[in-house]
């Protein structure tokens, strides 16, 4: 769940405390190009008033008009589709042939709205899942694969909580450029550097800056399943601290800057003075990055960013795909 998706659900429980009916749509499939993803959220007032977004507008026209109508009275929850052919899917705005589907869902006090919310605002991770004949919600510890959306005929699982999280050692040149990036990818951006000369001249809306050291910060940091960790000092005093750390952790992704000479020198550094497994060295991404030709630090930025949404998603990459961009821009440290 994104921002703007979080932002939704805000507004749907203020309606709802201030007594008005709503109706929350959350889209389920999409076939051909979609303009939200799978998950997105949409919520519609029982005036027609909305929040959010799941096309380019032209299906919320269609639901504020059916709220008017007073077509969506629903008395349980129902999967509606649009853009099933070519006429329909132009006319919802949708790619020629397009379809999305969303499973709209009549809010009521079984919903759970304010206690997803309550468990959000505490930083918790939630499974949400909706039975769909009786509109009863059962919020859970999230599952497996806890990115994922799952429908069948009996229930819809969607998963809600955290922004993805990463954690940056080091302030040059190069984190800001990480940092912006990731912020627009809707990641959580802490950035630790204990170094005054770095980290004094460091200002970037958005993101945290901590001046503690980093095996420290990696430890309160906390990494899961939605973290990442990429160290960029060139500093091994600095990045193999947090290392040893965050490839201990549950985190998607860890990375580090450097050739892979001095890759291969920092995994012998962090087995020998660290005891640092060879299946947890294995997880070090280093060179980090994809093979993109990246030369200067926005784009060696770039490729991090990529090869952490390739792991995210789970993509496969060849050996070749991995060779870093900052392998090849003469980072030889």
């Amino acid at each position: 769940m994104d921002n703007v998706d979080l932002d939704v659900l805000r507004q749907v429980a203020a309606w709802s405390k201030a007594g008005r009916g709503v109706v929350l749509g959350t889209i389920t499939r999409t076939w051909g190009s979609a303009p939200r993803p799978v998950g997105s959220v949409v919520a519609v007032r029982d005036d027609g008033a909305i929040a959010g977004s799941v096309s380019g507008g032209c299906i919320e026209d269609d639901l504020i008009a059916r709220v008017r109508e007073g077509a969506l009275n629903l008395a349980g929850p129902r999967l509606q589709r649009w853009g099933v052919g070519a006429e329909e899917a132009t006319r919802f705005g949708l790619p020629c042939g397009g379809t999305l589907e969303l499973m709209l869902e009549p809010l009521t006090g079984a919903s759970m709205i304010d206690e997803l919310l309550a468990r959000l605002d505490l930083g918790e991770r939630v499974c949400r899942t909706l039975d769909l004949a009786s509109g009863a919600v059962v919020l859970s510890a999230p599952l497996a694969g806890a990115d994922l959306l799952s429908v069948n005929e009996r229930q819809l699982i969607t998963h809600h909580g955290p922004q993805w999280r990463l954690l940056i050692i080091g302030a040059g040149q190069m984190t800001r450029y990480l940092a912006s990036m990731a912020l627009g990818l809707d990641y959580q951006v802490l950035i630790c550097d204990p170094r005054e000369e770095y980290a004094d001249g460091l200002v970037l809306a958005g993101a945290k800056l901590t001046r503690e050291m980093p095996d420290d910060v990696v430890t309160a940091f906390a990494p899961d399943g939605h973290s990442a960790v990429v160290a960029l000092t060139h500093d091994p005093k600095l990045d193999d601290l947090a290392l040893m750390e965050a490839l201990k952790s549950p985190a998607f992704y860890v990375g580090a800057i450097g050739s892979r000479v001095n890759q291969s020198k920092r995994k012998a550094r962090l087995a020998e003075h660290f005891g640092l497994s060879d299946e947890q060295l294995a997880r070090l991404h280093g060179p980090v990055g994809l093979h993109i030709g990246a030369r200067t630090p926005p784009e060696i930025a770039l490729s991090i960013l990529a090869h952490m949404t390739a792991e995210r998603y789970g993509v496969r990459l060849s050996s070749s795909q991995l060779r870093s961009g900052a392998e090849e821009g003469g980072c030889a440290v």
